[in-house]
């Protein structure tokens, strides 16, 4: 395996260590599985008060399937864009790029998230249903369940929007870190420079990529968990997975589009549900993602050393 792929992985496990318990709010917010307080962060509050151990052990829930699959994605993200970049800019997947331009920049990168898309849809529809499960279940628990409801194709429930999500996310991801990085690159930087600007500018990346997709995001959470959160709306086994349909509207045939789900949405709760969750869901982006560039950059020179 190459040196960026081993990089992506690394670096994809950690940032879902640091990130997971904003991750679970950032979920929670979007899904509104808060009963009379959503998208507020202290019925989060409130409700571990009473019982510490289940709110340190939700804050964990729904790990183990974005460990594993988010350090795949991760190098298969890395690889790809690479990959991507050099061929759009040199003509050979093997010569990097010195100063790529902006638009190569953003297609590798699009080009990459799409490459994700079998790792990521499955990834994603366990990780959120695991986070609003109420009992708590495992992401193993929730993979068996959705393999028994409907086999490889029910994992990939929301598989569109989630496509298209991370396509235009990574495209400003990539894009945002590398213009922000020639920004404030200056001559002779000291290391511990050097670590300050990978910081500054893999967080500022993060928060970019959120903001760009942030309502995509929103729908895709409600696509993969609406029958959990509001199961009395679903009138049978056949609709489970029609989300934001009133009862009266539901029937056993009935496919709702992406498009249908998002009128939905918007005239039940307004243009604001398109944002719930933004504020948590970008201080988690900073973070996650300045230890994860600066991890990256770190095992890149260890490795290709």
């Amino acid at each position: 395996m190459s040196a960026d792929f081993w990089a992506g992985y690394g670096s994809g496990a950690i940032g879902i260590l640091i990130g997971n318990p904003l991750d679970l709010l950032k979920t929670k917010i979007q899904a509104g599985s808060f009963a009379h307080q959503e998208g507020s962060i202290s019925g989060v509050a409130q409700a571990g008060a009473s019982n510490p151990w289940h709110r340190w052990t939700s804050f964990a829930r729904g790990a183990a399937a974005p460990i594993l699959g988010y350090g795949a994605l991760n190098a298969l993200l890395f690889v790809s864009y690479n990959r991507s970049l050099a061929l759009l800019n040199t003509g050979d997947t093997t010569v990097w790029p010195e100063k790529p331009s902006a638009w190569s920049l953003w297609t590798a990168g699009a080009l990459g998230g799409l490459a994700t898309f079998f790792v990521s849809a499955p990834t994603e529809l366990v990780k959120c249903r695991a986070q609003v499960s109420d009992p708590p279940r495992s992401s193993w628990d929730v993979t068996k369940e959705l393999w028994k409801q409907g086999g490889l194709r029910r994992l990939y429930l929301g598989g569109g929007v989630t496509s298209v999500r991370d396509a235009v996310g990574y495209g400003f991801y990539f894009l945002s870190y590398d213009l922000s990085k020639r920004y404030v690159a200056k001559e002779n930087q000291t290391a511990g420079e050097e670590a300050v600007r990978v910081l500054l500018c893999g967080g500022l990346a993060g928060v970019v990529t959120w903001a760009s997709v942030f309502p995509l995001d929103v729908i895709k959470t409600r696509v993969q968990t609406w029958d959990l959160v509001h199961p009395h709306r679903v009138s049978s086994p056949e609709t489970a997975s029609q989300p934001l349909l009133r009862p009266d509207t539901i029937s056993a045939s009935a496919k709702p589009s992406t498009l249908s789900i998002t009128k939905q949405a918007y005239r039940q709760e307004g243009f604001s549900i398109f944002f719930r969750g933004l504020g948590i869901c970008s201080a988690r982006a900073f973070i996650v993602n300045a230890v994860q560039w600066a991890t990256y950059e770190w095992m890149m020179k260890v490795l290709t050393a």
